[in-house]
Parts: structure tokens; sequence; C-alpha cells
């Protein structure tokens, strides 16, 4: 079986893969037609797909997170790898295939990156900021062991999200010995807290986003992470106005950096200008890493990457 980060430019290839996203759409002709856009993925990546001229039964048949067999043909649209689909049919159990053959999933046993979350929280020496840390890990601390950071960007597999607080944890550490100016207790708090909500703001299912939640859509994990300290502060009879308080959701209000990312106000702290570049810093480098692994060895460049202002990445030789 072909696996997605073997197909290149034009391959043909059949093959087995999870139905990660499923929309319907329209062409542009008249009449306008209608077709599958489709994201298609398996453990070592994923592609976008188009399936043209979808019949009725097409569209009772064919579901997001359904395990598919696909005859198809790999092609580049605007610099990037697409794949056309000529045959589609549902897996049956005769295949022999399972959906968590097909997921992606962190490369570190979610219970271990749960435990390591726990275990720098309780390192926290400040009592404050470390029990409103410890009440916000246990609110998101069941949907941690599986849930990814994001639907599309970075980190988006099974466990991604523990997977990232973890990476960012390491870079903290780092950058707090280096600068010893810097408050680690709030820079390692902020870290843990900073995406904790997307527990909230997401709906997943096996590391896969399907849709945002109600809560998501309408507040967004930034203002949700602030509530939830403000809850904690509340509920262990901590004062709002304490500067740990305060601190804490400046850290997570601004770690997207301006209001075009989501952010209400910019870092106006130190540990809130380490907090955004650290979080920068490992979600850029993971779009390279998983834009490399998901890309032929054979291939000198990976295919444009979002994030990262839609440019290429070159593979380096060893």
């Amino acid at each position: 079986m072909t696996q997605i980060n073997q197909l290149v430019s034009q391959d043909e290839f059949t093959g087995f893969y999870l139905l990660k996203e499923l929309d319907i759409r329209q062409t542009n002709a008249t009449p306008p037609k209608d077709y599958f856009d489709i994201v298609l993925c398996d453990s070592t990546g994923q592609l976008s797909a188009k399936m043209w001229d979808v019949s009725s039964m097409d569209k009772e048949t064919f579901f997001p997170m359904g395990l598919v067999k696909v005859k198809g043909i790999v092609q580049t649209y605007r610099e990037r790898l697409q794949i056309k689909v000529i045959q589609m049919r549902l897996a049956v159990p005769e295949d022999g295939v399972s959906v968590t053959d097909f997921i992606r999933s962190a490369p570190i046993r979610p219970i271990d990156l749960v435990h390591t979350i726990k275990h720098e929280a309780d390192s926290i020496k400040d009592e404050v900021v470390r029990t409103i840390v410890s009440f916000c890990i246990a609110k998101a601390e069941e949907k941690l062991m599986h849930y990814p950071a994001a639907k599309t960007h970075h980190h988006a597999y099974y466990a991604g999200l523990a997977y990232h607080i973890v990476r960012m944890l390491e870079l903290g550490d780092f950058v707090s010995r280096q600068r010893p100016f810097l408050n680690a207790d709030m820079l390692r708090a902020g870290i843990i807290l900073h995406d904790i909500a997307k527990t909230e703001e997401m709906t997943a299912q096996l590391g896969v986003v399907s849709d945002y939640s109600v809560v998501g859509k309408l507040i967004g994990h930034i203002a949700l992470a602030s509530s939830w300290i403000t809850e904690a502060a509340i509920q262990t009879g901590i004062s709002l106005e304490a500067e740990q308080v305060i601190g804490l959701q400046h850290l997570v209000l601004s770690h997207h950096n301006t209001g075009e990312w989501g952010s209400p106000v910019q870092p106006q702290t130190a540990e809130a200008v380490a907090l955004h570049y650290i979080d920068s810093l490992d979600a850029k480098l993971q779009m390279v890493e998983d834009a490399l692994d998901s890309t032929p060895a054979s291939e000198p460049w990976t295919p444009v990457i979002r994030g990262l202002d839609n440019k290429a990445v070159y593979r380096t030789k060893p």
C-alpha cells in the first residue's frame, strides 16, 4: 500500500486512507456540479484531494473519519501536491484495516507527556501560580491525553497538544537558565496554560479535529483559558487582583502577539515576550519537521508551508 509520504507528482496509486475531512462543493461550471473537497491521511501525513462529479449516492456514502480505498493520481496544483480521485469505496472488514492504523500520534506516549506536564506544574515554587495551573490541568487532563494542538497547522495529531506543551517546556527551561531575569515560574505556567483551553475550543476524535465547538467559535481558546484562570482563583480563594492572576491572564491573552492572530493585547512582560517566541518557534519547527517527514526522501523541496508564508523548505544534505 502506498503511503502518503511516498507519493510524488504523476504517481498513479491505489491504497487505503482515512477521510480526515470531506466537504461538498460546487464547480464554477454552468450548471454547477457537486464535487468532494477531501483531505486524505495516514500515519505518515496528509494530502488534499478532489473527487469530481459526485452522485447523490456518493453524498450518502462518504463521511469524515471513514476508511476508504482510493484509486487516484497525484497532480501539482499551485505548487502543492493534490490527489485526483478516480475511484473510491468504503473499506470493509475483509480488507483487514483499522482506523488506528491511519492515525498519526505524538512520538512520546500520551501518559508520559501528561505526567511531564503535571510534574512541571508541581515544580512551580509560587503557591498561587502552582494552584491555578494545577486547577486548569485538572479541567483538561482527560482530553490532554489525545487532543491535537490544531486542526491543520502544527501538532495536528493524536496527543499533539500535550507534545507541543512538553516541547515548549523544554525550550522554556533552557531560556530561563540562559536569561535568569525571567520569572521561571510564570514562564512555565504560561507555557502550560497558553493553549490548554483548546480542549474545549475544538471537537476532536482520535487526534483529528472535525470542527470547532460552539464555545470555540464564539469565544476561542485564548479567552477561555483566561476565564479558567479567573475560575481557578475564585474556587481556591485567591484574589482576582493578585499580581500572579493578572500576570497569568496577560500571558495567555498576549501569546498570539497581535489582534490579527487573536490576542487582545500584545506581550508587555518579559515572560510574555518569551512565551510568544517559544510558542512560535516550536510551532514553526514542527511545521517544517512535518513537511520534511511527509515529503518523499527523493524530493529536495517540500510543498509550500502555509504557516511559513507559503514558502517551501529545502532538504539539506546530512
